[in-house]
């Protein structure tokens, strides 16, 4: 029996009254829609609120859950908001008796093609091993298009598509720093497959984490390399290629989130399966 493919999406945002438009109309004009598309405002300040009403009151699958006002944090905060997407999502397909095959995590700053959701459907009907995938990212910076360079085994969390049985295997969304990493973790852990299909490309109008500047952003994501148990190794050689991108001091953030995070022994995840293969994954770089 083939299976369905309905598939369900959620969007943490704040603040994206500027990039909201553009996403909304790249995902009414898919050409296989959601049947559901919960967006959760993180207390934004902007016309987001507006702007995603409005989207609701013209289809009834996107719905609109508000969080209170708070300033933006892309840490265990963000799971929370992420988590409190998908908890609504499923709870309401279950109580709506709405079947389902995907679930799909979606950034408030993207752009995607028609045919993207399609594409990675298709993938994953040839492949019933894959667990995670997602598209290319291509970057608008400074008006120039720049294209990504990452592993095709490492999905993009921003627009990661999970098959149903792999999200539950993997205990939905976990309550933790770069929730797309634990997620990949423990799907490879279970035998399912990650992969990024580069031609099917999103386009993404910042540089990666640079929503509140790509200081702040890259020290968050040293604080997150330190919560997850990344082996000082595997960090030393990020910050080495995090140095020669623009800007080049986005190494240094790094490292200087990793090291505070490390001097004041902040809490790590309370999860060995990841500890321990976080900590040895720095030989994955190699091969």
């Amino acid at each position: 029996m083939k299976k369905s493919r309905n598939y369900l999406i959620v969007t943490a945002c704040k603040n994206e009254a500027k990039n909201l438009p553009s996403l909304i109309e790249s995902v009414v004009t898919q050409t296989i829609r959601p049947l559901l598309w919960v967006i959760v405002d993180d207390g934004s300040i902007d016309e987001t609120k507006s702007i995603i009403q409005m989207a609701a009151e013209s289809y009834d699958w996107i719905h609109y859950i508000k969080m209170p006002e708070g300033e933006r944090d892309l840490g265990i905060h963000y799971g929370k908001i992420v988590k409190t997407g998908f908890d609504y999502a499923i709870s309401y397909c279950l109580k709506q008796g709405i079947d389902y095959s995907y679930l799909g995590n979606l950034d408030g700053d993207l752009i995607l093609i028609p045919k993207y959701y399609e594409n990675l459907i298709k993938e994953f009907e040839t492949d019933s091993k894959l667990g995670i995938a997602s598209g290319g990212t291509c970057y608008i910076i400074n008006n120039k298009r720049l294209y990504t360079k990452v592993s095709i085994k490492e999905p993009s969390g921003g627009h990661m598509v999970l098959r149903k049985e792999c999200f539950e295997m993997c205990n939905g969304i976990p309550l933790s720093y770069s929730i797309d990493s634990v997620l990949k973790a423990k799907a490879k852990l279970r035998g399912w497959g990650t992969r990024r299909f580069e031609e099917n490309i999103v386009t993404e109008i910042r540089g990666a984490a640079s929503a509140d500047g790509y200081w702040r952003g890259f020290v968050n994501r040293g604080e997150s390399y330190y919560y997850l148990n990344f082996n000082p190794i595997h960090v030393l050689i990020k910050v080495i290629q995090f140095s020669f991108r623009k800007p080049y001091y986005i190494g240094m953030a790094f490292l200087t989130g990793y090291i505070r995070f490390a001097l004041t022994r902040e809490k790590q995840i309370e999860d060995k399966e990841i500890t321990d293969y976080n900590w040895n994954k720095w030989n994955e770089m190699f091969w």
